[in-house]
């Protein structure tokens, strides 16, 4: 079973990290095969949660694109530099392969050798050279061994098809020969006396003791065949290393890791029918056909904490999404068949998943529950923000008691490992934490920073609404940013300057500034996100 990624939205908070773990914790214990993954770097109160709960940091997920692993390439059209022509032919009819890779000892990629290669070496080429091995050559011609003293066989073959007395005053034999005869007594010794490297008798014939004796002396290798000497000679040429044949040295191949898109725009500029499939040492790993770029499997994932392809890790659209577990608004992540998708108006996913193991009658150990209570403190700013809910405040008190913790102790030690933002730079705060939205035209970023240290931004005002600025005319049209103080209950409003005039509507308020501080707003997606898009939606 393929493992599926549990994985959470590109800007990873407490609440996505801490649902991605304990939902991949339930789902393994119900008999999956999942592991949880994060899509960005973790913030300074979720390192905190981990290593309070002892549970390791998820891997990064750089993307779920299809790649060549993925796709359904050959891995068993590969061979050595001393395999016969005849075995690699057999194999590529077998496999229904028009190509096969060449590898060394080490199975580093030598070469390609396709059916155009083979066709060519048939029809045009030196059919009376042989360079191969007794075993291949045993195999070609189904033989015995009569007589062996080498395992190389490097030769010009000559057979004895004149007669013998022709044979011997007019052919010149020597070592660098190998003979073709039948039943022709004054041949074979002509050739054993001439130190021929080898002689293959053919017809099924037999060999004098004496003339064994006297091939053993000269240290002559025999081979038996029952075919005659045409189809022998013939079968010989099959024998022959598949590296004798003109192959092509350096072709064309692709990393198991590059994705399948990059694949189809560099076989539609080639047009190439067959590319070796090899990884970073360029080891071979096998042969991809043109005509399967269809056939490859999708990496599953299950989403949590998000719905929005914006919002996700890259490549979404090529990956299977088999389940969402969210509680914010609907947004267009799509699917090819139905789904389970579970979404709540409640203040963290968190908050489902335990709900989810209540309904599954999974126990829930204290570092599971350490990490989700965690997540709905952060999600709700420790139960204060408007999006925390009666069902959050229940699940709350059930979870601490698993956890062993004081809610109120515990939330207050961890909120102010995260808040802390000195030595940061303004463009990384902006960052850390931001939302878009698309209202007609516009797109519109909304960030939120918590902090109990607001006079550090305050300090350097100008710096900050510059940065803000700069992501006004980049990435989005309007940039927004909350400054939230949980102790103050409320939170200061940034903006770029050009949204002056929308700022003063949203808030109904003439004098509305930069910096402008408003009660009890705490939450971005249920007190501001509404009236921002509201506005510009007018």
């Amino acid at each position: 079973m393929e493992k599926t990624y549990v994985i959470g939205h590109q800007r990873p908070d407490t609440d996505t990290v801490c649902a991605s773990i304990s939902l991949s914790y339930l789902k393994n214990k119900l008999g999956g095969n999942t592991l949880p993954k994060v899509l960005g770097h973790i913030n300074n109160e979720t390192k905190f949660v981990l290593n309070y709960f002892n549970v390791k940091e998820p891997e990064y997920l750089n993307d779920v694109k299809v790649q060549i692993r993925n796709m359904k390439y050959n891995k068993n059209c590969m061979f050595d530099e001393k395999t016969s022509i005849i075995d690699a032919f057999l194999v590529m009819q077998k496999e229904s392969e028009t190509g096969i890779c060449i590898v060394d000892e080490a199975k580093k990629l030598k070469g390609l050798v396709t059916l155009k290669e083979l066709a060519k070496q048939f029809i045009s080429g030196e059919h009376d050279l042989l360079k191969s091995n007794i075993a291949n050559i045993l195999k070609a011609i189904e033989g015995k061994v009569v007589l062996q003293f080498q395992e190389e066989i490097d030769g010009k073959i000559i057979a004895a098809a004149y007669q013998s007395k022709t044979i011997v005053e007019t052919i010149q034999l020597g070592p660098e020969n190998i003979m073709l005869v039948g039943d022709r007594y004054k041949v074979l010794e002509y050739a054993i006396d001439s130190k021929v490297q080898l002689i293959i008798v053919t017809g099924g014939c037999e060999i004098s003791e004496e003339l064994i004796k006297k091939a053993k002396a000269n240290k002559v290798s025999i081979l038996k065949t029952d075919f005659d000497t045409y189809h022998t000679s013939s079968r010989l040429v099959l024998a022959n290393y598949i590296t004798t044949i003109e192959m092509e040295e350096n072709p064309v191949s692709v990393n198991y890791l590059d994705y399948r898109t990059d694949f189809l725009e560099l076989s539609a500029k080639l047009g190439h029918t067959n590319y070796p499939v090899v990884n970073k040492s360029l080891k071979c790993l096998g042969l991809l056909k043109l005509s399967d770029v269809n056939n490859f499997e999708k990496l599953h994932v299950i989403l949590v904490d998000h719905n929005g392809v914006s919002q996700s890790v890259e490549g979404i659209e090529e990956a299977v999404v088999d389940e969402i577990i969210d509680h914010h608004n609907l947004a267009n992540v799509g699917t090819s068949v139905p789904i389970n998708f579970r979404s709540m108006p409640v203040g963290s996913t968190c908050t489902i998943i335990y709900q989810m193991y209540i309904e599954n009658n999974i126990k829930i150990p204290r570092d599971m529950a350490g990490l989700m209570l965690s997540a709905i403190l952060s999600d709700t700013l420790l139960l204060k923000s408007v999006t925390a809910t009666t069902i959050d405040r229940k699940v709350v008190k059930e979870l601490a008691k698993i956890a062993k913790v004081d809610v109120l102790k515990y939330g207050h030690e961890m909120v102010k490992a995260g808040f802390s933002i000195k030595g940061k730079k303004a463009e990384d705060l902006l960052d850390e934490d931001i939302k878009s939205f698309r209202v007609n035209d516009k797109f519109v970023g909304i960030s939120q920073i918590f902090t109990m240290d607001y006079e550090d931004i305050a300090s350097d005002m100008d710096t900050f609404v510059d940065e803000i600025d700069k992501m006004a005319n980049g990435r989005f049209n309007i940039m927004i940013s909350l400054i939230t103080d949980i102790e103050k209950n409320g939170s200061y409003i940034f903006y770029d300057r050009k949204s002056d005039a929308l700022m003063k509507d949203v808030f109904n308020n003439e004098n509305f500034h930069q910096g402008y501080f408003v009660k009890n707003l705490l939450s971005r997606k249920k007190q501001l996100v509404p009236s921002v898009l509201e506005t510009l939606e007018k």
